[in-house]
């Protein structure tokens, strides 16, 4: 069974370090179980995203949708930043290394982000992403903010990355609408 952990940086983030069973022909990882996240709504979508090396996608958030993410292939710097109005741990960024190279132990963790936390990935490799989310795809909340905000002070440990228009675009934490900024606890 998977060692479920509420992050210590970020209320609501958790993560899974899941029984590995392997032996000479490989490995079998139990990857996600919704009985992990007994309060959290039902995941209905499965996504999957392939990135280059270099790259970096994000900031991204939502004020509806929650995702599970797990690396399938290669090495992932993940950012968090809780950007929810009254979130007992509003303002804080946590970094994860997930995927082949980010260590044993990281491996094959996977991470629960609910509404309101930012996130986004750097590509340390190329890689596979699969994600799961709990609404269907909705434009209207598909929101971002500066991946290079000072404010947030993320570590992507990349130089000179790769980024799309719309994440080179998004705007920093200060100049969020308010009509946009998400709210602790989630009001659905």
């Amino acid at each position: 069974m998977a060692d479920v952990r509420p992050s210590e940086a970020i209320d609501g983030v958790s993560t899974v370090h899941p029984t590995i069973h392997g032996d000479e022909r490989g490995v079998f990882v139990e990857t996600y179980r919704r009985q992990w996240f007994p309060s959290a709504r039902e995941m209905v979508q499965g996504n999957r995203a392939e990135r280059k090396a270099g790259s970096v996608v994000g900031l991204h958030y939502h004020l509806h949708q929650s995702d599970y993410w797990y690396v399938t292939q290669g090495h992932a710097r993940v950012v968090l930043h809780d950007l929810r109005i009254g979130s007992p741990t509003e303002g804080a960024t946590q970094m994860l290394d997930l995927g082949e190279r980010a260590g044993e132990d990281h491996r094959h963790l996977g991470v629960y982000i609910p509404p309101g936390v930012a996130h986004g990935f750097a590509s340390i490799t190329d890689l596979a992403l699969a994600y799961l989310v709990d609404r269907y795809y909705d434009p209207v909340d598909e929101l971002g903010v500066a991946w290079d905000d000072p404010a947030i002070g993320a570590d992507w440990g990349l130089a000179d990355p790769i980024l799309s228009e719309r994440d080179r675009t998004n705007p920093e934490r200060a100049a969020i609408e308010a009509a946009r900024h998400p709210r602790f606890p989630r009001q659905d």
